[in-house]
């Protein structure tokens, strides 16, 4: 099979993609955002995972009760954007798969900073009600949960707050296990995600990041960090982040491409094996690279990888099919 018969074969599902929010541009239509529906027919990128973000702020009850209400509101406003036949919500392993063999697009949710949880651990069951796959435990700044990799002196955070994760960022993960949902560990502080990936029932997963041992980015995960991924059958889903995957000269233009999004490919590849790897955007969140620089090139990134010797059974895993397998241990361990 020649690339773009590959690609055409695998189930491509993107881990995380931003919307723009309050005032979402209609995704029917083509947009000025790097993902639409249209946008995703022709690239071939058939599901996507549509982020409820939440930006951290003040840790009161008034800003825990804003976040939460913005979250949920993002999440129904996602559902609503499947119409049952072209484009289907999925929430579970099995509806992905069955909306692949139909041939429509896969419409998919998580939530991006715990921050939305305040101190409600019901707030995971809800979500799930929703849709929601996975919630991303920190953003940029600390939370109640845990520490961030990127902590924000305007919010007045130190370098560390809770060592890595709260009584309450554990009981959360408690939380998320029960309800099924995956934890990703993005955005968290090296302690706060190794921490995470022993206290969590089910695998972990970076739904964006790189390999901080090529581009030294406190985004990025290490090779202990990408170790521990394996250690509990977790992925780390290598992102389109220019600054993420290489470094310039500040005021520099960064030229980072597919090709670079292949070497941490291939790094995380031959550190944790090819069953803990997987790929992402984070498009309209800061992604984007030549090569990739919106949903309709979606088969670039596949014939990148294609040339580095991966077949169409290591697409499939890299693109769906590991983090299918996550979803699945979510379910089965929820109660």
């Amino acid at each position: 099979m020649d690339p773009d018969a590959i690609h055409a074969a695998t189930l491509c599902l993107d881990t995380h993609i931003d919307i723009r929010w309050p005032e979402p541009p209609d995704p029917l239509t083509e947009t000025a955002m790097r993902v639409d529906f249209p946008k995703m027919a022709r690239g071939g990128l058939n599901a996507a995972i549509f982020i409820a973000y939440v930006p951290q702020g003040k840790r009161d009850a008034a800003g825990h009760a804003a976040a939460a209400d913005r979250a949920e509101a993002m999440l129904r406003h996602i559902h609503a954007r499947a119409d049952g036949t072209h484009r289907r919500f999925c929430a579970t392993a099995d509806a992905l798969e069955a909306c692949f063999a139909a041939g429509a697009q896969a419409v998919m949710s998580a939530v991006e900073n715990g921050y939305a949880m305040g101190h409600d651990l019901t707030a995971p069951q809800r979500w799930k009600a929703l849709g929601a796959c996975y919630l991303t435990l920190t953003h940029d700044g600390h939370n109640d949960l845990a520490d961030s990799a990127r902590p924000r002196a305007p919010l007045g955070d130190a370098p560390e707050e809770h060592g890595g994760l709260s009584p309450l960022g554990r009981a959360a993960i408690a939380a998320l296990n029960q309800a099924g949902m995956l934890v990703d560990v993005s955005h968290v502080s090296k302690k706060g995600m190794l921490q995470a990936a022993e206290v969590s029932r089910t695998p972990i997963v970076a739904t964006h990041t790189v390999c901080r041992s090529l581009c030294d980015h406190p985004r990025g995960v290490d090779d202990e960090q990408l170790d521990m991924l394996r250690a509990v059958g977790g992925l780390a889903q290598i992102t389109a982040v220019p600054a993420f995957l290489r470094r310039v000269p500040e005021g520099q233009k960064n030229p980072a491409g597919v090709e670079d999004m292949a070497d941490h490919v291939d790094h995380a590849v031959t550190r944790i094996g090819v069953e803990h790897v997987g790929l992402s955007s984070d498009f309209d969140g800061g992604g984007g690279v030549e090569g990739w620089q919106n949903a309709t090139e979606t088969a670039g990134l596949s014939a990148a990888l294609l040339r580095r010797g991966y077949g169409a059974r290591e697409l499939g895993l890299l693109w769906s099919g590991n983090f299918i397998r996550l979803l699945r241990r979510a379910e089965a361990a929820a109660s």
